[in-house]
């Protein structure tokens, strides 16, 4: 095969994987119509702050509501901050799905803020507030710091709703978050690709299993426990009626 034809083939690929991945973002954003419509309150059981001015998630759907809500946050404020400060010498490719991946990330964020307010009416205590960011001595300037983090946030987004599924009562969320998790697994497999291109590693066996070849799925406080490690979120809430 010719030098001309592989760049052709390596084009194609690229500008296939752009508009999938603007595609995903785009259907994911029109599916907030469903739960817009959602008359069904079966286990939204609002729970208000504890005690101390400590946030709780809640419990059943409105307590996965606002647990999806605390990830969705915290990946759009990061992929804010790396759209804003790209690091030096970054590739057209690299630019383009960056930028695709933050308009995702804040699409799901509004998207969860504007489902919650939905579902809790009046009692807006009980809606997860607006979250504090603070990445300590992560380099934005840094390549390998950039695509690193953003593996392990893609990587555990897909985790969580892979493991939060099981606790949804109302069909329309749960189809709501069927088609989210299904964005956050390509996202997971873009950063994947652009870190080790051309190998097995978007479908790797640290998060795909080796048994039945799905993803990883985590409860909320493994997820959460995961994410309090990394000092990212600044802001203090519990998740005590999440398994």
């Amino acid at each position: 095969m010719s030098k001309k034809v592989i760049k052709v083939e390596i084009n194609k690929k690229v500008k296939d994987r752009r508009r999938f991945l603007r595609i995903s973002g785009l259907g994911v954003l029109g599916a907030s119509l469903l739960v817009a419509c959602s008359d069904d309150d079966e286990g939204m059981a609002p729970i208000p702050p504890t005690g101390g001015n400590i946030f709780d998630l809640g419990s059943g759907d409105l307590g996965v509501l606002n647990y999806a809500y605390a990830l969705e946050q915290l990946e759009a404020d990061f992929y804010t901050k790396v759209v804003n400060s790209f690091y030096a010498n970054i590739s057209d490719e690299e630019r383009q799905v960056l930028t695709d991946l933050y308009n995702h990330e804040v699409n799901h964020r509004d998207f969860f803020k504007a489902a919650i307010t939905a579902a809790v009416g009046e009692n807006t205590d009980a809606m997860l507030p607006t979250l504090e960011f603070d990445y300590g001595s992560l380099d934005f300037s840094n390549r390998d710091a950039v695509l690193g983090t953003a593996k392990v946030l893609e990587d555990t987004g897909v985790a969580a709703y892979n493991g939060a599924g099981r606790l949804i009562s109302d069909p329309n969320y749960l189809l709501i978050a069927g088609k989210i998790v299904s964005v956050e697994a390509r996202h997971a497999s873009a950063i994947r690709t652009l870190i080790n291109p051309g190998s097995a590693d978007f479908a790797g066996d640290d998060v795909v299993t080796v048994d039945t070849g799905l993803d990883v799925a985590l409860n909320p406080s493994d997820i959460l426990a995961a994410v309090g490690d990394t000092g990212f979120i600044t802001t203090p809430f519990t998740a005590n009626n999440l398994p």
